[in-house]
């Protein structure tokens, strides 16, 4: 039996993902779907989504995933749980293999996302979503008027704290050394808020209950121990792109992000990347969604011999 080519394989079964199936399917286009673990990718991590358009009430992450899956499978797009392993998108007929079966197709959208490097210390996993988390753009309203410290020193940590200092009752910005590393007009309009900067501290333990209720802290220079009080932490010491295995075939930036502009499209004809793996300014469910309906428009053009 001959394999079947797809008009469009997307990887990764998050907000991009599915967007750009929805999009895709609704041109015409045969789409099929690969997602590793389950719909929604790294948003069923979150508990409750506030700033997606559409859900006064709000909605979890899980079930924002699901809805989104649906809406893509309602139109005809294939779906499957399989994590892939290999791929070659060089060629005019791109190949994207499991580790049970080879994938043809004829564009790929990469949206494999991206996920928050930890600190490491014992106890986080347990902890995220119990007082630990790592998005003030999209849990700060559970910490409203209360004591919170974001960990990092570069422009995200410097922007989240900022953001926190409109919703929370008292903010720190923990840094481990006596300097930020965020841009200037970042860090002067840090020094004119309510944020208290702790530095040269790392953490390195977590107090709680069921919750956080605190956070260990240790001198970087002196090696002395502290212990700061918290309702919530904001780690924020940077994202990990999940590009590992486009290393050797896509363009990508310094931190490892896919080099693509709004219009999604790689260096790789007829390969895009949506959502947060590629490199931007915001990463958030609604850009992530946007970027996933441009892929599929941008794939719709190459097909049509327009790119």
């Amino acid at each position: 039996m001959e394999e079947k080519l797809y008009d469009m394989i997307v990887i990764g079964g998050g907000p991009a993902g599915y967007t750009a199936a929805l999009y895709g399917v609704r041109s015409g286009l045969s789409v099929l779907v690969l997602e590793k673990l389950s719909a929604g990718g790294q948003m069923t991590n979150t508990e409750q989504i506030d700033n997606y358009p559409g859900f006064p009430e709000g909605i979890s992450g899980f079930e924002l995933g699901e809805r989104m899956q649906q809406g893509a499978l309602r139109f005809g797009a294939e779906n499957q749980f399989s994590e892939v392993k290999s791929v070659d998108l060089s060629g005019k007929i791109k190949i994207v293999r499991t580790r049970k079966k080879e994938f043809h197709a004829r564009t790929v959208v990469i949206a494999t996302g991206a996920y928050p490097r930890k600190t490491g210390v014992e106890g986080e996993d347990r902890l995220a979503g119990r007082g630990i988390a790592y998005c003030a753009a999209c849990d700060g309203m559970f910490y409203k008027d209360k004591t919170v410290a974001v960990y990092g020193g570069g422009n995200s940590a410097v922007e989240d704290a900022l953001l926190l200092s409109r919703i929370c009752r008292k903010v720190y910005l923990i840094h481990r050394r006596d300097a930020l590393r965020a841009v200037k007009v970042y860090q002067d309009a840090l020094f004119q808020s309510s944020v208290e900067l702790v530095w040269n501290s790392r953490v390195t333990g977590f107090l709680s209950e069921d919750r956080l209720t605190g956070v260990e802290l240790t001198d970087t220079k002196t090696g002395e121990k502290r212990q700061l009080a918290l309702d919530g932490l904001f780690v924020s010491i940077g994202r990990i792109p999940d590009t590992k295995l486009f290393e050797g075939q896509a363009a990508m930036d310094e931190a490892g992000y896919l080099a693509a502009d709004e219009t999604t499209c790689t260096n790789l004809p007829g390969v895009f990347a949506a959502g947060d793996v590629r490199t931007k300014q915001l990463r958030q469910v609604v850009t992530a969604a946007a970027d996933g309906a441009m892929a599929a428009w941008s794939a719709e053009q190459y097909l049509a011999g327009e790119v």
